[in-house]
């Protein structure tokens, strides 16, 4: 860190405070994917329906990720993070609110822009804060958002049990990050940090070949992850017969070992260098993983999982990181066009997964999260262009 006691206890203050936006983000995110079901119970809504209302989000965040960017290159992600950390919780409510099919996919949309657009400012404002710190921290920020989502899932969970309205738990998380917002957003690093000024660039812009390399790290390890999120269950439940119960506990240990590995990734990353970590993650992964999928028992099953977790943990921040200290390109477009990769993937891979699955059954079509990793290992020197020691 720069020298000087005040300017070291701001930064400190500006990397608390972003922190605490990854962390509500977490939070609130987890919160409404556990209550999905009520709301589709609420408005009677099939499974096609709720797929159909659920790719609202997904345009609404793939829309928004480029002119956040954008914005941010222009006027700095302080005050898009603000913005879209306000509109996120305005999001939730109107979810809960949503009294049809349309005013949910339109609540869907709303809420996805919000959504990706607060990701990308966030990172923005993350990568704004390690560049004064001098040293990597962006990991210790994505263990936020995990351990937020673990935390949003186990009181929605709860809530749930407890047949607490959606609309009501939805109104308490919303009250709850507002005023958490509220504090956070004046300990921010100010938009001077990362605004170019006179920056008068399209809001799209076709990515350098560098960051296309870190796009497909991106794509790929977020296919895993929805992959996991999606599928881990299914495997245990219907392919190794384990029942729901020991089948809800593979989804459970590759999020630990995800939200753990964050934890230690930015010690590994300067110890190591960014590449180097990158590699050794996606082997685990696709070691981990290829092993348990051959040997097809439960207890594999659940050590490939976490293998999966703890292998993926760092790739994509490391990913960012090196997208947002790029030369190539302003922090806030580079990240955009990351995040967006990152983002598709994570969309488009549950479902092709599970129609490979229907011609060669789940267990085949998990290998294809084992080939996307080895892919990672072969473009892991992409991290490089962030500037990290090999």
């Amino acid at each position: 860190m720069r020298g000087g006691s005040r300017i070291e206890r701001d930064l400190w203050m500006a990397r608390l405070a972003v922190l605490a936006v990854f962390f509500l983000n977490g939070f609130g995110f987890a919160g409404w994917v556990v209550r999905i079901p009520a709301v589709q119970e609420k408005l009677g809504l099939g499974e096609g329906l709720l797929g159909v209302a659920l790719l609202g989000a997904a345009v609404g965040s793939l829309v928004a990720m480029p002119l956040a960017g954008w914005m941010v290159s222009r006027v700095g992600s302080r005050p898009v993070v603000g913005v879209t950390a306000f509109s996120w919780p305005v999001a939730l409510v109107a979810l809960a609110l949503a009294p049809s099919l349309l005013f949910l996919v339109l609540s869907l949309v709303f809420a996805g822009m919000a959504v990706g657009s607060l990701d990308v400012s966030m990172n923005a404002q993350a990568v704004a804060v390690e560049k004064e710190y001098r040293r990597p921290i962006m990991s210790s920020f994505h263990a936020a958002f995990s351990f937020g989502g673990l935390l949003g899932a186990v009181v929605g969970g709860l809530a749930a049990s407890a047949r607490i309205g959606v609309l009501p738990h939805f109104v308490a998380v919303a009250v709850l990050t507002v005023a958490a917002t509220v504090v956070a957003y004046r300990a921010l690093l100010p938009a001077s940090a990362d605004a170019r000024q006179g920056d008068d660039g399209p809001a799209f812009v076709w990515p350098t070949r560098a960051l296309m390399g870190l796009g497909i790290i991106a794509f790929c390890v977020l296919l895993g992850e929805g992959a996991m999120a999606d599928w881990s269950a299914v495997y245990l439940n219907d392919t190794l017969e384990t029942g729901p119960g020991f089948a809800a506990a593979g989804y459970a240990a590759f999020s630990l070992a995800m939200a753990v590995g964050r934890l230690t990734g930015d010690r590994l990353m300067e110890r190591i260098g960014a590449v180097r970590i990158v590699r050794a993650g996606a082997a685990v992964s696709a070691a981990g993983l290829g092993v348990s999928l051959f040997a097809a028992e439960p207890v594999f099953a659940l050590a490939g999982f976490a293998a999966a977790g703890t292998g993926f943990s760092i790739i994509f921040p490391a990913a960012l990181s090196a997208a947002g200290h790029s030369d190539e390109m302003a922090a806030g477009p580079a990240l955009a066009a990351v995040s967006s990769a990152g983002y598709f993937g994570f969309l488009v891979g549950p479902p092709s997964i599970g129609f490979v699955a229907e011609l060669v059954g789940l267990g085949t079509a998990l290998y294809i999260v084992v080939a996307l990793s080895s892919v990672i290992v072969l473009l892991a020197g992409s991290v490089r262009s962030g500037g990290a020691k090999g």
